[in-house]
């Protein structure tokens, strides 16, 4: 068994990664069903696998998790347990993932705690080409999912903190992509899809209603992403993001992160950017997970604060004040472009009916914007 010490050269032309197509939805578990999964067959299996050093292999079992278009198995072996994964259709650009593949080698080496990739036989390459798929090789992470305490909350950002700190210092070999939530165009073009495309889903739905609620959102991200411009969001230094910061990808032992999973959307941007995603993701209160209709509108101001003290003890400069002062609107533009995108593409947010979850954005909405100033006084006192 090898660690990956470099990236295969790939074999596209051209050097520079392809903007990001657009936002990707987060908000917790709730976006892939568990059915209709892509599934690895085992003549495909053999062939990948022959390409690196694992002993005899013992057991593989399909690892039902992440995007349904990505597939993964288990796998045990004499050399110990391993992840194998094949990138979705879409997030296979060999110089995107070069580029994803270079910033965890280089955490790595940092001791940062990811899941290491495995290099292939001979030529350790943490990059598998074959057929025109790309298949990636790690070692499997054990831990717990995120528990919603306050300890665990902190511990999300100070390693966050931690993450920035760290990627100040990285060189990526690949031009990195860019661009996120923030300022995001065809927004109104994504909202005039969505009353039709949650119609054929649900065809019981108020499209009036939709309708209505699509409006505010529209006004809504607009005035936030101008408050966000006021606050010089555009003269902000860009810095290598996660790009994903939510529970999801996080796996923790006790009160400690034991590993932080998918690289697949960092990105240069802001640091508030992944800031208050991460604010977002971990603050939102769901009571009763597939009902948005029942979550309590609201942050949770405890793991908010939790999660900010994490994040400036360990990131080295703490947020300027206009940082701080954009926080609460960039909320509101995560929350309002990360829900949209899904759902005017298949007309619902994974397992959830999609106009109940537009409500629950419309109620969160109308509530984070006028505690805006409160919120950003709790967090600077």
């Amino acid at each position: 068994m090898i660690l990956a010490r470099q990236v295969i050269t790939v074999h596209n032309s051209g050097m520079a990664l392809p903007e990001p197509q657009e936002p990707q939805a987060h908000l917790g578990p709730f976006l892939e069903p568990q059915s209709q999964r892509d599934q690895f067959d085992s003549h495909e299996l053999a062939i990948v696998l022959s390409h690196y050093d694992l002993g005899q292999i013992e057991q593989i079992r399909e690892y039902r998790r992440g995007s349904r278009r990505a597939p993964k198995v288990r796998i045990k072996s004499q050399q110990g347990r391993f992840l194998l994964k094949r990138r979705a259709p879409g997030r296979d650009d060999p110089y995107r993932v070069a580029f994803a593949q270079s910033l965890q080698l280089f955490l790595a080496e940092r001791d940062y705690p990811i899941a290491a990739l495995v290099g292939t036989r001979g030529t350790n390459n943490s990059l598998l080409q074959l057929n025109g798929r790309i298949y990636e090789l790690f070692h499997y992470a054990a831990g717990t999912r995120y528990d919603e305490s306050v300890a665990q909350t902190h511990e999300a950002g100070r390693v966050l903190g931690a993450l920035h700190r760290l990627l100040a210092t990285f060189k990526p070999p690949f031009d990195p992509p860019v661009g996120a939530y923030h300022g995001a165009a065809g927004l109104e073009v994504k909202l005039s899809q969505i009353p039709d495309a949650v119609a054929a889903v649900e065809p019981q739905a108020d499209r009036k209603m939709l309708k209505k609620i699509c409006v505010f959102l529209h006004k809504t991200y607009n005035e936030a992403a101008k408050r966000v411009d006021k606050f010089g969001y555009g003269s902000w230094p860009k810095v290598i993001i996660h790009g994903d910061w939510h529970p999801g990808n996080l796996l923790f032992h006790d009160s400690k992160i034991a590993a932080v999973l998918d690289f697949d959307s960092a990105r240069l941007e802001p640091r508030m950017a992944d800031i208050a995603n991460a604010v977002l993701q971990f603050s939102m209160r769901m009571s009763w997970p597939d009902d948005p209709d029942h979550w309590p509108a609201g942050l949770d101001a405890e793991r908010v604060r939790a999660l900010m003290h994490g994040y400036h003890e360990t990131a080295g400069d703490r947020l300027t004040d206009q940082e701080l002062a954009s926080l609460p609107w960039l909320i509101v533009e995560a929350l309002i472009m990360e829900s949209v995108v899904p759902i005017a593409a298949t007309g619902s947010f994974g397992r959830i009916r999609a106009s109940s979850f537009l409500r629950m954005v419309e109620r969160e909405s109308r509530w984070i914007v006028p505690r805006a100033e409160k919120l950003v006084r709790y967090l600077g006192g």
